[in-house]
């Protein structure tokens, strides 16, 4: 083989390792005020991180650390009280309402404890919901809502109601209406505190094998040792700082 060959190769990897690592997320001197009788409280503290696409990373610390504010700032749920965090090449804190929606409903999903699963509408129906402010054809929304449910084994039961659901068939149709409109982002907010360890343990397989599929970057808030141990990177919150940044479960960072 050529040296001439050899670099073209080297340099044809490189591109395709950058893209595949493209950051998506990208949080600078992160911090968070909210008023506090009087006074304000500082739920985050300088925050620094930035995320690639398709990671598995869990934010863990004790109640109080931060770890829903910081979640819902990426989610554009919130905005910085100071610094600057930038999804998908968004800057959060200057989005309108209209765009910070916007940058939800087609861009990031969103999985909490509680399924929040509307109890007069069938599993069908609530998957499809997601899609109705998207401009598709009763026919796309059909097959792009009987895909989601085939990704997590509840293809069988599209017309049953949330009160016949288990819990983690529950949670199941909460993952596919987060999936359904293949987000880039995927926010998990104590997705398993809910289920068991059987049904905790197949919810998180379940989710690493979309994120391996769809390349979708996954970012949890736990204290689940379950989920821990699926995670390939863990950020750890303490009374709203950073105090470590771990590559876990990866033979190699990515970056």
């Amino acid at each position: 083989m050529t040296w001439a060959v050899m670099a073209f190769g080297l340099c044809w990897y490189t591109i395709i390792n950058q893209m595949d690592t493209k950051e998506i997320i990208r949080i600078e001197q992160l911090t968070k005020r909210f008023r506090d009788g009087e006074g304000e409280f500082t739920a985050l503290h300088k925050i620094g991180l930035s995320f690639g696409r398709g990671e598995f990373a869990g934010l863990l610390g004790p109640s109080g650390s931060g770890k829903t504010t910081l979640l819902n700032i990426v989610g554009s749920l919130d905005k910085p009280t100071e610094g600057r965090v930038t999804v998908l090449g968004k800057d959060i804190a200057r989005l309108t309402h209209k765009e910070s929606a916007m940058l939800r409903n087609r861009h990031i999903g969103f999985i909490f404890q509680v399924y929040n699963l509307l109890p007069v509408y069938t599993v069908f129906e609530n998957v499809e919901f997601a899609l109705l402010l998207q401009n598709f054809s009763a026919g796309e929304r059909r097959k792009k809502v009987m895909e989601a449910l085939e990704w997590v084994g509840l293809a069988h039961m599209p017309n049953k109601r949330p009160d016949k659901l288990s819990g983690g068939e529950g949670q199941r149709v909460a993952i596919a209406r987060a999936m359904v409109k293949r987000p880039e982002i995927l926010i998990a907010d104590e997705p398993t505190a809910n289920l068991d360890a059987r049904n905790a343990h197949a919810i998180v397989r379940m989710m690493k094998q979309l994120n391996k599929e769809l390349e979708t970057t996954f970012l949890f808030s736990t204290h689940d040792e379950k989920v821990m141990g699926y995670l390939e990177r863990i950020i750890r919150l303490e009374d709203g700082k950073m105090v470590s940044d771990e590559w876990v479960n990866v033979k190699t960072k990515k970056t």
